[in-house]
């Protein structure tokens, strides 16, 4: 079981936002969720004339930065995206040449985007026509531009259609891969990319390798270990293929289709046992049901600096374990930022008391679960003496070929880590003259060999593959309904032996398609793709031929593998507006995603929701605070800024329910949950919305579980969590929740 939030890779990085002209954020705040990285977007405006573009439904502090600011009705972004594409097709203000050359799909694109005019999406977006056609002038007639999101993009049950729908509004103004343009995805924590990267989901393997017969062989000989063994720990031989449960809904395992609850398929058994490592599960959706679903388990292991406050709102009172993990600073390996850059972080401080690396942690439970040897076989020097944490990382490098992690070795990014302040900011680039020269910080992969420098900035045609340049990645076979899915002549990186479309490389087509002999040699050790060829020579003949080794293809506007081929706007399940839910429904029931049954249609039309609860209810982040806020409610300074849950209510609302600001309120969800906080009536969320910080837990519906704490450990501020009333609901395609989507009602406590 496992999620990291996925909503893509950033193809640029922060330090290239200053070379934007139009920087346009949706779905993300990073004044606040990134304030130090915020400061790249204002050295664009300042020194590069960049104009901000901010659309969110509350007026944020990054909005109070914005040259434009749109406030959007939640959940209505494909909407917004599409007529500003209608706008530009209207216009001319379009790439002609690079959607001919390097997209393939527009034209349904453009079909769609014809129906929402800016009348149309007025009615449904809430913004007016003049802004709309402002905005889109503005990011259209401005390049470079950037696109910028988060989790307000992705936490909704069209998530996965909202980022599409923002990856090919860059593929229709022509600004991807470019410097200052691109999709900059800001990522929400230390390491989500890294650990996105090391298969933290549920339906791959690390590097985003496939659950299929092939890797899963891949992976064992690279360990090691024998492929029969590695399948027989399964209940059955066919789970090796299939997806585990995600973060959003593991409690679904636990509770088993009982009392209501959505049916799961799970080899007929429950969920019996749950171990949570650096977690903060109580920042998920639906807590009442994490809370029911931790009472239902057997086995509750929490391991974490900070008192994991799922032990703290469960009823158990038995079989809960708080294992106490060191901190980052105890420790030394690899992060990966946002941008896709390795980091060594060097351990400063041996481990205090009775805690234990989580590495070591890992290994204990190894032995008693009978595997230690086969997971440290290959980190073990020849006295059998584990190698930690460099051999590790030689070990990430040698196998993860899919996403380019060759070139990470451990020297190289120490080296980076101690050269730091010898690269360039606004490009990554190490600094003439410096034993980083030429390289840039932090190796953003893909990193191809060992000598490979990194790859700044994705898909860029206009450097050469050794120097970090590549086309779209030919992934979806050669063609589709006829019509070939490679790159058009002319559209190949610079300095390449080829100059238009070529596949991916196997050891079948590499000799054709790069020109070149091979030894006898060469062919026994090269494995079949570019991707499990343990041997390196796919990606060293590439590099001596300008070529990226997984090919250089078109970017697909059309998806044919899901439920909406292009992205389409649906209605939250949990809708204000029951007259677009009945022209825009959401999707048919989807049984069995990631082993669970999970509603869309039938729950959006079971009932007028608006009726009973006429509210938007949007959560996000505060500056003080991280995630569950598990670690900043224990500082004292931090906990002092915002000592206590809250909800920002319009001064109009609060009028119309007789609320003074701190008054006490219930706020009530379709869930049939409730919480009970402070009122803080602010001007900046919309008179029909209301507005909770997600980092608070301790308390549910009413009742304080802090007695719970055990002794010493009681945080500086506790409260209700946003998600005890955030709606049900969950992406069609990674089951993230719609928590930036939903309905409720207030009153006065």
């Amino acid at each position: 079981m496992a999620n990291t939030w996925g909503y893509g890779a950033m193809t640029n990085h922060l330090g290239d936002i200053q070379n934007s002209k139009s920087i346009f954020i949706i779905g993300a705040s990073p004044a606040v969720n990134h304030p130090v990285g915020f400061r790249h977007f204002l050295k664009a405006k300042e020194n590069n004339g960049a104009k901000l573009i901010v659309v969110d439904p509350r007026y944020t502090r990054t909005a109070a930065k914005a040259d434009y600011y749109a406030s959007i009705r939640p959940g209505t972004d494909i909407p917004f995206m599409y007529g500003m594409m209608n706008i530009i097709f209207e216009n001319g203000w379009e790439d002609t040449k690079f959607i001919n050359d390097r997209v393939y799909g527009m034209d349904e694109i453009r079909k769609e985007a014809s129906k929402w005019t800016p009348e149309v999406v007025a009615d449904v977006c809430g913004v007016s026509e003049d802004l709309l056609y402002e905005i889109t002038k503005v990011f259209a007639t401005n390049k470079p531009g950037c696109v910028v999101w988060a989790m307000g993009l992705t936490q909704h049950t069209i998530g996965s259609s909202n980022t599409r729908i923002a990856s090919i509004l860059q593929l229709v103004t022509g600004n991807m891969g470019k410097s200052g343009g691109g999709c900059n995805i800001l990522r929400g924590h230390d390491n989500v990319q890294g650990a996105s990267d090391m298969a933290n989901a549920p339906d791959s393997l690390p590097g985003y390798y496939a659950k299929n017969e092939t890797t899963w062989k891949y992976f064992a000989k690279m360990w090691k270990v024998d492929y029969e063994w590695l399948q027989g720990n399964f209940v059955k031989p066919e789970w090796m293929f299939k997806p585990g449960f995600t973060l959003a809904r593991w409690w679904a395992g636990s509770l088993n289709g009982k009392d209501g609850n959505d049916a799961i398929e799970n080899a007929g058994d429950s969920l019996k046992a749950l171990f949570v490592i650096g977690n903060g599960i109580t920042s998920t959706a639906q807590q009442v049901k994490v809370q029911e679903g931790l009472d239902a388990l057997e086995l509750l292991v929490l391991a974490d600096p900070f008192v994991n406050e799922a032990g703290i709102i469960t009823n158990k009172k038995d079989n809960v374990y708080l294992l106490p993990a060191t901190s980052q600073f105890e420790n030394s390996g690899t992060v990966v930022a946002t941008n896709r850059s390795g980091q060594w972080r060097s351990k400063i401080s041996n481990a205090m008391y009775e805690s234990k690396p989580d590495h070591e942690i890992l290994f204990e439970l190894a032995k008693r679960l009978g595997f230690y040897d086969e997971l440290t076989r290959t980190i073990r020097d020849e006295n059998g003496n584990i190698e930690w944490p460099e051999a590790a990382t030689r070990e990430i490098a040698s196998i993860v070929k899919s996403i380019g992690l060759t070139g990470w070795t451990p020297e190289r990014l120490k080296r980076h880590q101690e050269h730091w302040d010898k690269f360039d900011e606004k490009t990554l680039l190490g600094k003439p003259g410096t034993p980083v020269e030429g390289e840039y910080y932090g190796l953003p992969w893909p990193c191809w060999t060992q000598n490979h420098p990194g790859s700044p900035i994705l898909y860029d045609i206009d450097t050469p593959v050794v120097r970090g340049g590549m086309g779209f990645r030919n992934r979806f076979g050669l063609e589709h309904n006829g019509v070939s899915q490679l790159a058009a002549k002319g559209s190949a990186p610079v300095d390449g032996a080829i100059n238009d479309g070529y596949p991916e490389i196997t050891k079948a087509n590499i000799e054709a398609v790069l020109g070149i002999t091979l030894t006898d040699e060469e062919r026994e050790k090269m494995g079949a793709s570019w991707a499990t060829d343990d041997s390196g020579i796919i990606a060293e003949k590439c590099m001596q031929k300008g070529i990226a080794p997984y090919g250089n293809a078109r970017a697909r506007a059309v998806v044919w593998t899901f439920v909406d081929q292009i992205p389409l706007h649906r209605e939250p399940i949990h809708s204000p507006r029951q007259d677009l839910v009945e022209k825009y429904p959401s999707f048919e029931d989807k049984p069995n995603h990631y082993r669970v049954h999970t509603q869309y249609k039938s729950l959006q039309l079971s009932k007028n929701f608006s009726k009973e609860f006429p509210i938007n209810l949007v959560t996000a982040r505060l500056v003080n605070m991280s995630g569950a806020g598990m670690e900043t409610r224990a500082s004292k300074y931090l906990a002092r800024l915002t000592p206590e849950m809250f909800a920002d209510i319009h001064p109009e609302l609060a009028k119309q329910h007789l609320l003074n600001d701190g008054d006490m309120i219930w706020i009530h969800s379709p869930e049939g949950t409730k919480i009970k906080v402070k009122a803080r009536i602010v001007p900046s969320v919309q008179p029909d919305m209301i507005f909770l910080p997600f980092h608070f837990t301790g308390v549910m519906q009413g009742v304080d579980m802090s007695g719970n704490f055990p002794e010493g450990t009681k945080p500086y501020a506790i409260g209700e969590s946003a998600n005890t009333v955030t709606n049900y609901g969950y992406d069609i395609v990674t089951q993230i929740p719609e928590t930036k989507g939903g309905l409720c009602r207030i009153e006065k406590a």
